[in-house]
């Protein structure tokens, strides 16, 4: 059984690949999967999984394929959304719901879009934290070259192993110190990191991680279609990486979306300002509103 305030944690095997997953909730919730990014894991959902358990959802926090503890395939074309897409599928089939809810920030946005565009009758609700669509990033990315100089560690993570290398040196300083200097001040405090430290030092996850973006390289040959489903999108202004014309260009790809600001808010708003990213999310993903109002506290699972 769950303690109080704590998630449950298991391993998840599905066809592909073994999940670590977070859950907790009610069993007969709404499923709502939440997708972490770069360099997190289910950990990074900390602030929500109790206050979106708490109002009525049934709330699965995956460690994505290459983190943490789940598996780690081998091979750059293991990390094609495609292929992340489906375990997200596979997961929701495994916890019996036909429908589902996602919500994603970073990289885990990512594959929400492509799971609401791909798979609109699976996916019943999306959320978007700091995440652009991926048709939106490279054309936005060639008209703006302010945004392709933001991004530029996007190309040094091509290199093969030599980031590996420099991720690694002097116990991951390097991610520690981006978390720091892209965020708020104190948003992540030594013991944050350290359990974040933990993580990166799994066998292979430094290398699985970093496939997720060397899958880029792979191409699709036609743009995805309209994205038909609601959608919310809560977008950080100070984010440093990604511009906020970025939610803006994703928005009209959009039949049934809308964007919520937060204007003091970094790409990691779910850390900075979680009662405000709990409310709207909660506000979004519950049917009941009498119970919508237990999601507002932002109270952290530890």
């Amino acid at each position: 059984m769950m303690r109080h305030g704590e998630p449950d944690l298991s391993l998840v095997r599905l066809p592909e690949v073994t999940l670590h997953v977070a859950e907790a909730g009610p069993k007969d919730g709404p499923l709502t999967i939440l997708l972490h990014g770069f360099p997190e894991f289910w950990f990074g959902w900390r602030h929500q999984i109790g206050a979106l358990s708490d109002a009525g959802l049934r709330v699965v926090a995956p460690d994505q394929r290459g983190y943490n503890l789940s598996g780690k395939p081998r091979g750059i074309a293991a990390y094609r959304l495609d292929r992340v897409a489906d375990d997200v599928v596979a997961l929701a089939e495994h916890y019996g719901a036909k429908t589902f809810q996602v919500v994603g920030h970073d990289w885990g946005g990512l594959v929400g879009w492509w799971l609401a565009a791909r798979s609109p009758e699976r996916v019943s609700r999306l959320a978007i934290l700091n995440a652009p669509h991926p048709d939106v990033f490279a054309a936005f990315a060639r008209r703006h070259p302010g945004q392709a100089l933001r991004s530029f560690y996007v190309a040094a993570f091509q290199i093969p192993r030599l980031p590996e290398a420099g991720l690694r040196a002097r116990e991951f300083l390097a991610l520690r110190q981006a978390l720091r200097l892209t965020s708020r001040s104190g948003t992540f405090g030594d013991l944050e990191l350290r359990r974040y430290q933990d993580a990166w030092a799994q066998p292979g996850t430094l290398e699985g991680m970093l496939n997720w973006y060397r899958a880029l390289r792979f191409k699709r040959t036609s743009p995805s279609p309209p994205i038909r489903i609601p959608t919310l999108i809560v977008w950080g202004k100070r984010d440093p990486a990604l511009s906020s014309d970025l939610a803006t260009e994703s928005l009209k790809l959009c039949e049934q979306g809308r964007i919520t600001w937060l204007p003091e808010a970094t790409h990691w708003l779910h850390h900075e300002e979680p009662a405000r990213v709990n409310d709207a999310l909660a506000g979004f993903l519950v049917q009941d509103p009498a119970s919508v109002h237990a999601a507002k506290s932002g109270r952290p699972t530890r």
